[in-house]
């Protein structure tokens, strides 16, 4: 009998958006903020996501992740790289680290780097984006950035490789 209590816990689920009479399991989709700087000489990677095999800035997309390596020698000069970039591109509001320092609070432990698939990226994740360290061997100060799509459908699960 005591087991059976034990066992009998209240399940709480959480509800992230409004639901709609004719479809209770509908969740609607972000609106994305509109740009900011709309001049046509400026293609910004979050207004105008890069399609498919397209190669725009020396990054590679696959239609919802664009990603870039940023290699400057030292973490600090790439970090400063990559923040620049990412207000070039429309990305300036999404809140990131505030120095390499912080950044590297996001690391995994030395222990853990090995089993990435187990406890998610080695790096700093705030949707849309995400930085992250090359694995052992890569490019000494490199970070890995990479931008989803935020306008594609499915793109939390997307997001959260789900």
């Amino acid at each position: 009998m005591a087991l059976r209590a034990v066992t009998r816990r209240p399940v709480y689920l959480a509800s992230y958006g409004t639901t709609s009479p004719s479809d209770p399991e509908a969740v609607p989709e972000p609106e994305m903020e509109p740009d900011p700087d709309p001049d046509p000489e400026k293609v910004r990677v979050r207004y105008d996501f890069p399609e498919k095999g397209s190669d725009r800035h020396g990054g590679s997309s696959d239609g919802y992740c664009y990603r870039i390596v940023f290699a400057a020698g030292r973490l600090e000069r790439t970090y400063e790289m990559v923040r620049q970039f990412l207000v070039e591109e429309g990305y300036g509001a999404v809140p990131v680290p505030e120095d390499v320092s912080e950044l590297k609070r996001f690391r995994l432990p030395p222990k853990l780097r090995h089993q990435l698939s187990l406890f998610g990226e080695d790096g700093y994740v705030h949707n849309p984006l995400k930085i992250l360290f090359p694995a052992k061997g890569g490019k000494r100060g490199a970070l890995i950035l990479e931008l989803h799509d935020e306008r594609a459908p499915g793109h939390l699960l997307r997001f959260h490789r789900r």
